[in-house]
């Protein structure tokens, strides 16, 4: 394998187990603030409890996701120069506001929180986690943003063989990063909801503390209905936008390869990219492509076919990805539905209890299938419609990237475990006893 491919396979692999702590992250740290809001509302020592439990899972994420994100701004410098000397201007001063006005307030303010609750007032103390929540999804808003500028590129110019930022604004406010974070933190927001729907059915169905868990989840159930509601729409919006700025990504998403009017959506389907056709077409929906993109049935949808061969994406994992991820989005409205529905007699739906602590990876795998659509879609570009991936690599050989390849693979490896292991233990053991505390006025 060449530099651009163990380049391509480094990044993704890094990307991909760093984003199995980010969702995480954003979801979890509302509902952990919703919590400890209800226990200082009404001084209900379980719903501190609950805080206190969920917040303690939601430290050991947070702590090996900060570790593990740091290696991917590095690799732009290793792996990627190419890329940073062309878009370093626009991307770097992105990243640079995340890091410095973001980051570094969820950091400090999760350090207040962890160490302040026998230090604080317990109203002063739960406004840290509401900081620590909304700080660390401003932080994914500004990592989208630069995200969506590689999605579509607006707000600058080439001068002097290199894009330079000349509209701040227009970069931050583009209707494709807005829309990108909405979908993005919505589906993190759903994750955060099956993960406390999981742990407290666990302990629900063993007894183990069961007001504290009751609590918790009724609050997730109600969480996990309104965003597997909200992203289920939210998303039909992404598909909207992209036939305008990401028409190939759009058609290699439902393999379609003509363009044409009154476009129906094949239920089962199968890509055959090299024969520029699908093998397997059957069951379709009249028109409900071109009104799902134009609100009208007979709207024209462009095909891969108008697209030369090399600038096409890889159909196959594209389209799957896609339908599978829709296909764990409908599950997950449906058990949402079911959770929402029995939260108030979930100790007697022995059911409900048992499945809800595998349903827990799903959203991990819908997320993943979520960046597999948006980043194998935008390929060969790096930069959409402005810089080819091969374009951007570094000048490296390839012994190098395989060394550092193995290198992040092990040490990865290593910090995975270590984390699933600590988030396992602690989730099964349940809170700890403590002295209770009274919330005050």
């Amino acid at each position: 394998m060449d530099t651009l491919i163990l380049s391509r396979i480094q990044f993704g692999m890094t990307c991909f187990f760093h984003y199995l702590f980010v969702p995480l992250t954003l979801g979890l740290s509302f509902l952990v603030a919703i919590m400890e809001t209800a226990w200082v509302r009404t001084g209900n020592e379980e719903w501190r409890t609950a805080a206190k439990f969920f917040g303690k899972l939601f430290l050991i994420n947070f702590a090996v996701g900060v570790v593990t994100g740091i290696p991917l701004e590095f690799q732009f410098g290793t792996n990627w120069a190419g890329y940073s000397r062309y878009v370093g201007d626009i991307f770097g001063s992105l990243l640079a506001v995340e890091a410095t006005v973001a980051f570094f307030l969820e950091s400090t303010f999760i350090a207040v929180w962890f160490f302040g609750w026998k230090r604080l007032n317990p109203k002063l103390h739960c406004a840290t986690i509401w900081i620590v929540a909304i700080a660390s999804n401003i932080s994914a808003f500004w990592i989208l943003v630069a995200n969506a500028w590689m999605q579509h590129p607006v707000g600058f110019t080439i001068r002097n063989g290199r894009a330079e930022l000349t509209d701040f604004f227009a970069v931050i406010s583009q209707k494709f990063a807005v829309l990108e974070f909405i979908h993005t933190v919505g589906g993190a927001w759903i994750l955060g909801g099956f993960f406390v729907l999981g742990v407290s059915a666990w302990h629900i169905a063993r007894g183990s503390h069961v007001g504290v868990f009751k609590k918790a989840f009724k609050v997730a159930a109600i969480w996990s209905l309104v965003f597997t509601v909200f992203e289920g729409v939210q998303g039909h919006m992404n598909a909207e936008i992209l036939a305008s700025t990401q028409p190939t990504k759009l058609a290699a998403m439902e393999s379609h390869w003509v363009t044409s009017e009154d476009v129906p959506m094949h239920l089962i389907a199968w890509p055959d990219q090299e024969n520029e056709r699908n093998a397997i077409e059957t069951l379709p929906i009249p028109g409900l492509m071109s009104f799902l993109v134009h609100y009208n049935p007979h709207g024209k949808v462009q095909g891969l076919k108008d697209v030369p061969k090399e600038d096409r994406p890889p159909v196959l994992p594209v389209f799957l990805s896609f339908r599978a991820m829709v296909a764990l989005g409908i599950l997950l409205f449906w058990v949402a539905i079911w959770a929402f529905w029995k939260r108030n007699s979930i100790e007697s739906q022995p059911r409900l209890l048992k499945l809800l602590p595998w349903m827990i990876s799903l959203p991990y795998i819908a997320n993943l299938l979520g960046w597999t659509v948006a980043e194998m879609g935008r390929q060969p570009w790096i930069v959409y419609g402005l810089m080819r991936t091969s374009e951007g690599v570094s000048k490296v050989s390839p012994s190098q990237v395989w060394g550092s390849l193995a290198m992040f693979f092990g040490v990865y490896t290593l910090l995975g475990a270590i984390d699933f292991y600590l988030i396992w233990k602690f989730a099964r053991k349940g809170p700890l006893p403590e002295l209770p505390t009274t919330a005050k006025a």
